[in-house]
């Protein structure tokens, strides 16, 4: 009895225990994803006779006679169903990888199941937009209007107005430009790394890698027989089979900034997850099969699993002869991978003018980027034996140096290509599946892919890097911030990626945005037996923002004065230097702009109409066992990474009048494709709908460093911008010369130049440059600096049960300095989606590990990532800013409104309860404890 799926008969049979999940991609359907294989967030959404189903938790036989329909057959003879067309014009996706089965879900819904969406919805999770785009896409409205104005993003939930700006023009820069793959994305035609159909990859193999039951042990022998046996077995790689290279997982441009401690596959493991083999096969069930039954002899080495506790003497050494190769002083600590010891003024001196000291140790725990797409590779060799790389990452350039180095192979035989990446967030910022598949490819000449499941995701990936910091701070009555001093240890698990980087920037734009002339930074990056940390959204500044601004709420309360006012008396002003550990600024970042003072006014007066919101419905009082406070936090960002962020782009005007603009830079839900369109579009004097973007494909440009610290709007902008301000005077050269005019009188408008009172289009003069032998291509470069800072300010009100520790949250306000605003409301969605995952991380995210070292929540049920119920709808304001560094005015937006989020929310449910949380996260049972135990002192 054969399976219908979209109106027709397939002619496949399930295999035994076959998913509907991996059946339905088996047949074509790549718009059913993979996100947990656990039945938890919906990604893979099908309907069975109508019925929304989560198919990777469907057997496939269940589905013998009956219909089955994916997102590939909800629209019907060439119409979208009107919730894709709901999802297109409220722009309810970012990466696009849960919306597929988001829609499949929401086409089901009637008027009273969309009346009561955090129930109906609980079962998709969606980890990039904070779910108010969602909310306007599934019930019919719009997320945002043409020439929505910059000041104000339309998020105002209170319906009052701020001053507006001068509309923009449709298509181009300021304007609400509609993602350029949405149509693809609500089809479910967009294709992500593993949206290969088979034809193209003819023999695919399977790759699945046995992984270290242990936190420490060196391997004696692996007996490879017993997997070979496996039936569909076709290779095993240890570490005699890889290249012995130490290398680092982590990507930069400098790749010193990282330590090279790690290999392909490495004889010592040294967490619970490592990888320590490879089986390749005919299928994932049998390279499973055989990785279970691989023999293997360990050693068992002495673990340590705390920094505190990894850096006393006679604790085991994790890397041995490499700890202490980023050591700042002659004598490191053991395990340290990196460390800072700076002290501008005197911090003694500070304290002793101190009228109010606060002093606490602040911790942050360990989270999972949780990307809905896992990381996944495929590799192979094309006719010409070079190495291709199809793979979930933010950096394929830097991917291919990677494993240029790796493997010795010449780069020019190297090709990385990133298809759509389902959300990064920094965690693929890594070379993770890459160099396996690579490895395998090479040695098989055949088809290689590698996905991981979630579990892997949870315990072989990387995690947020754990901070304890201990805070001592001091202020005099009039105000003043007279000290600043901070012990910061940081765990960076087995291996040392991004260590250096997360605790540098970590301590650097967190202190250097409040004036203080005693600041003193004492910060240990330290390997433990652990899961690895890496790169994460903020990148240390969220962890350290967590204490800094917890204790700026403290000193304010110790001397009686308002906390915006202390923040507003204290913070860096225009002309003020901008220190942290070192006595003199970085030379290249600068005040491009400056709206730090609007965003904190922008969210006082939003906090302000909120209260007398509530005041006017009569909601102020929710009985006697509530307590409601507010809380409010800043941060500040650096636009660009240091030390160099490269950029290459291409702009070509084509044949047909169109544009082509090459990039470097990935899409990952970041909106960087969107943002060259218009960027393009602006300079050519066109639209963005007229301007094709193709990126993330390393035979397309010279270099691109990747879609890593905010840089896709400011770096890979930068050069956008240029190409085309460049390909502009081209064009408008060619229609001089050809109508004998001065250049002076031509000016480009959108398909053509007017040249005095004649209008040449422009295929004619793509045809006029072709004989003139005029090249109408253009590349521009842009190498990250120099740089400029970008604001964020967060405000909560919240009702705290004192009986029961019950947290609502009444109001959610962030104020944004991005410059001038690309896209409002594609920036209004970055911001959104940062607030969400921000309120994760404060509440109840935590990757826990046992006494073992074990990651224990390894699957999505175990680790509660924000739904639909739990993200409270913000309001997003925007300063009104130009800044001088950015392409045309804009700054940087995707990670900065992660960092505020924490320390407000903490600071809120303090001045509701009195009580000082100071270990995140502050869930529930954490927030009830303190209220049974009433003190004041921190928790």
């Amino acid at each position: 009895m054969a399976i219908e799926i979209n109106g027709s008969a397939s002619q496949a049979t399930p295999r035994p225990g076959q998913c509907l999940r991996t059946f339905l991609r088996e047949e074509g359907n790549f718009g059913v994803k993979k996100g947990c294989d656990g039945g938890d967030c919906g990604a893979c959404t099908v309907h069975v006779d109508g019925t929304p189903v989560h198919s990777c938790i469907y057997p496939a036989v269940r589905a013998e006679g009956k219909a089955v329909t994916t997102i590939e057959g909800l629209s019907k003879d060439g119409e979208l169903h009107p919730v894709q067309e709901q999802f297109l014009e409220a722009q309810g996706f970012q990466c696009g990888f849960c919306t597929a089965g988001m829609m499949m879900t929401a086409a089901t819904f009637d008027d009273e199941q969309r009346a009561n969406l955090p129930r109906n919805l609980k079962g998709n999770l969606c980890r990039c937009t904070g779910y108010r785009s969602i909310a306007d896409a599934v019930c019919g409205h719009s997320n945002g209007h043409a020439g929505e104005h910059q000041h104000d993003a339309g998020a105002d939930v209170s319906g009052a107005q701020t001053p507006a700006a001068v509309p923009a023009t449709p298509g181009q820069l300021g304007d609400n430009v509609p993602a350029p793959a949405g149509q693809a994305v609500v089809t479910g035609t967009a294709r992500y790394a593993l949206d290969v159909p088979a034809e193209q990859l003819q023999g695919l193999l399977h790759m699945k890698l046995l992984r270290s039951p242990y936190p420490h042990a060196r391997i004696v022998s692996i007996d490879k027989a017993p997997a070979l046996a496996v039936p569909g077995v076709v290779a095993v790689f240890t570490h005699e089979d890889a290249p012995q290279l130490l290398f680092s997982s982590a990507q930069h441009e400098n790749y010193t900034d990282d330590p090279d401690d790690s290999r392909v596959l490495d004889n010592v493991v040294r967490f619970i997850g490592q990888r320590v083999a490879a089986v390749v096969a005919e299928s994932v069930g049998a390279a499973e099969a055989g990785a279970r039954a691989l023999a293997v002899q360990y050693e068992l080495l002495e673990p340590v699993f705390t920094p505190q506790e990894a850096i006393l003497p006679g604790a085991p050494a994790i890397h041995g002869e490499k700890d202490g190769i980023f050591s700042r002083i002659s004598r490191p600590l053991q395990n340290v991978v990196a460390e800072v010891h700076a002290e501008l003024g005197s911090v003694a001196d500070g304290f002793a003018a101190a009228d109010f000291i606060h002093e606490h140790t602040y911790k942050t725990q360990r989270v999972q980027h949780v990307a809905m797409e896992t990381h996944a590779s495929i590799a192979w060799l094309d006719d010409d034996g070079r190495l291709m790389i199809r793979s979930s990452t933010q950096v394929p350039f830097l991917v291919k140096r990677t494993l240029s180095r790796v493997f010795n192979l010449p780069p020019e035989t190297i090709r990385v290509v990133a298809g759509r990446v389902g959300g990064g967030f920094g965690g693929k910022q890594e070379v993770l599946t890459e160099d396996l598949v690579a490895l395998a490819a090479l040695a098989l000449r055949k088809p290689v892919q590698l996905e991981f499941t979630r579990t892997e995701q949870f315990t072989a990936t990387t995690t947020r890097h754990p901070f304890t910091i201990h805070l001592k701070a001091g202020a005099s009555r009039d105000g003043s911030l007279t000290a600043l001093q901070l012990n910061v240890l940081t765990n960076t698990g087995a291996y040392g990626n991004h260590a250096p980087g997360v605790m540098f920037h970590g301590c650097g734009e967190s202190l250097a945005v409040y004036k203080c002339v005693n600041k003193k930074v004492d910060a240990h990056a330290v390997y433990t037996n652990t899961v690895p940390a890496g790169a994460f959204r903020g990148y240390g500044l969220s962890q350290m923002i967590f204490a800094i601004e917890s204790a700026i709420d403290e000193l304010a309360i110790g001397i009686g004065m308002d906390p915006l006012e202390f923040r507003l008396k204290n913070m860096v002003r225009p002309g003020d230097h901008m220190l942290s550990t070192t006595p003199e600024p970085e030379e290249d970042v600068h005040y491009g702009s400056y709206g730090l003072d609007q965003c904190v006014s922008l969210v006082r007066d939003a906090l302000d109409r909120g209260k007398e919101r509530y005041r006017a419905a009569g909601l102020d009082d929710l009985g006697p066992d509530w307590v409601v406070g507010e809380g409010s936090a800043l941060s500040m960002i650096d636009t660009v990474p240091p030390r160099g962020h490269f950029a290459h782009t291409r702009v070509s005007l084509e044949a047909n009048g169109r544009f082509a603009v090459d990039v470097g830079t990935a899409e990952f839900g970041n909106g960087t494709t969107t943002v060259h369109a218009q960027l393009a579009a602006t300079a050519l004097a066109t639209t963005a709908s007229k301007v094709t973007v193709r990126q993330s494909d390393t035979d397309l440009l010279e270099h691109d460093t990747g879609a890593f610290g905010s840089a896709g709007t400011v770096v890979a902008g930068k050069a956008t911008l240029g190409a085309a301000l460049e390909l502009a005077t081209r064009i408008q050269t060619v229609a001089a010369s050809l109508r004998g005019v001065p250049l002076g009188d031509c000016r480009l408008v959108d398909g053509a130049v007017e040249c005095g009172d004649r209008t040449v289009p422009l295929t004619e003069i793509v045809d006029a440059a072709r004989l003139q032998g005029v090249r109408l291509a253009t590349d521009g470069n842009w190498g990250g600096t120099p740089r400029s800072v970008a604001f964020n300010v967060h405000g909560f009100r919240v009702a705290v049960n004192t009986g029961t520790g019950e947290l609502r949250i009444l109001q959610s306000v962030q104020a944004a300095d991005a410059g001038v605003v690309v896209n409002p409301r594609q920036c209004r969605g970055q911001i959104e989606g940062g607030i969400a995952q921000a309120l994760g991380a404060v509440l109840y995210e935590e990757v826990k590990v046992d006494d073992a070292g074990r990651v224990t929540t390894d699957i999505l049920r175990q680790y509660h990532i924000p739904s639909f119920a739990d993200v409270p709808r913000s309001e997003v304001y925007f300063a009104t800013t130009n800044d001088s560094t950015g392409p045309l005015g804009a700054k940087s937006m995707s990670e900065s409104p992660f960092n505020p989020v924490a320390p407000a929310l903490a600071n809120a449910i303090r001045n509701a309860t009195g009580i000082r949380f100071g270990e995140l996260p502050i869930a529930r049972d954490r927030i009830y404890l303190a209220l049974r135990d009433r003190t004041t002192a921190p928790v």
